[in-house]
């Protein structure tokens, strides 16, 4: 792969690794580091509030709790001359990681990114797998909850992430035959999945 300019997509199960795999995969290939940060970009191209993307972030049907938002989250504006929409929404977000991209390597976690970004080259797309049980007690231990909290955590949210990729993408999450490779992070641990995408990378 040319590293001149490198994107990375990285798909990921609740809990599986995704944050930490991708800061040492951005230490490694010099990459800018976005996840929940192109929120706060599409919120500024847009012109609503950070607080409308957060609670909308990777979830479908999320119109029916707009009436319980504050009226500061919302500029007026925008709400009736683009006709606010959970796909209004999405196309800023889209937007957004589209910008980014411009600038450099970036690395994008979810966000339906390495669909947005299908067309540009030296793209490399990812989806991180891991053991029920790993991703548990990573719940647990991040969260301090206990182990019937975490589950639901991991299957609500897994949920959410799925039924937003699906509906976006017209794809499968998690399905290998949407990314470049997938990879269950409790084989080789952590580190050494970092280490060895980072070895994938540069021969892809």
């Amino acid at each position: 792969m040319n590293t001149d300019k490198i994107i990375i997509n990285i798909g990921r199960q609740f809990a599986a690794g995704g944050r930490y795999i991708s800061k040492i995969l951005c230490e490694e290939f010099g990459c800018h580091y976005f996840d929940k940060e192109i929120l706060n970009l599409a919120a500024q191209e847009s012109g609503f509030s950070p607080t409308v993307f957060n609670q909308n972030d990777e979830k479908k049907n999320f119109l029916h709790t707009l009436f319980h938002l504050h009226a500061p989250m919302l500029s007026d504006d925008n709400f009736y001359n683009n006709k606010f929409s959970e796909e209004s929404l999405f196309k800023f977000q889209c937007d957004a990681i589209r910008k980014a991209a411009s600038l450099g390597s970036c690395l994008f976690i979810g966000r339906c990114a390495d669909y947005v970004l299908r067309d540009e080259p030296n793209t490399v797309n990812i989806f991180l797998t891991a053991d029920l049980n790993d991703r548990i007690q990573r719940t647990m231990e991040r969260d301090k909850v206990d182990e019937e909290t975490a589950r639901k955590i991991i299957t609500k949210t897994d949920s959410s992430r799925s039924s937003f990729y699906n509906y976006y993408t017209g794809k499968k999450w998690g399905m290998a035959d949407s990314y470049d490779l997938c990879i269950n992070t409790s084989i080789l641990g952590l580190d050494e999945t970092a280490k060895f995408l980072a070895d994938f990378i540069r021969k892809r």
